[in-house]
């Protein structure tokens, strides 16, 4: 068995080693210890300001993801929980990942939520899970308005993205 340092640090090169998202579930099985314990060993990391983002699917390194697409944007976007799929197909279909959504609350001020969905499967999936577990968006607590940071190839890709997405009448102009 590691020690919790060694396990930590073994937790590291995991992520780094990955292309994709890494269950607590998955690093617990991988490491032979409890899903408590990885959830705990990710917090440790966070704080000795390690930047792992947690997604739907899983554990991944910032840095790992951002070398992964040509730009960056946002979009404004604005829609009922009904266009949830349309508007992540919109991005997905035409060539975007979404990486987060934003929302500004009243309250807690910008709240960002990882998501990392490149895909109609994993667009697909993230709904299912919302549905299993009772979730609601995050664009509820602001009448359907968020933000999504949207990575892609190329200034082309991204045109054709926010004119979909205008089409659609999610996009806020």
């Amino acid at each position: 068995m590691l020690s919790s340092s060694k396990r930590r640090d073994e937790i590291i090169k995991i992520l780094q080693e990955s292309d994709a998202a890494i269950s607590a579930a998955k690093l617990a099985d991988t490491l032979n210890v409890s899903r408590q314990c990885i959830v705990t060993d990710i917090a440790l990391l966070r704080a000795m300001e390690h930047d792992i983002n947690a997604t739907p699917r899983g554990y991944v390194l910032t840095k790992n993801q951002e070398t992964k697409s040509g730009i960056r944007f946002k979009v404004a976007c604005m829609h009922s929980a009904d266009a949830l799929l349309e508007e992540l197909y919109a991005i997905v279909d035409n060539g975007g990942i979404v990486l987060d959504v934003i929302v500004e609350h009243p309250v807690y001020g910008q709240i960002i939520s990882r998501l990392d969905i490149t895909s109609r499967y994993d667009a697909d999936d993230f709904a299912v899970k919302l549905q299993e577990k009772n979730g609601t968006l995050l664009c509820n607590l602001t009448d359907g308005v968020h933000l999504h940071t949207i990575a892609c190839n190329d200034e082309l890709t991204a045109a054709r993205i926010k004119k979909v997405l205008e089409n659609a009448k999610i996009l806020l102009t």
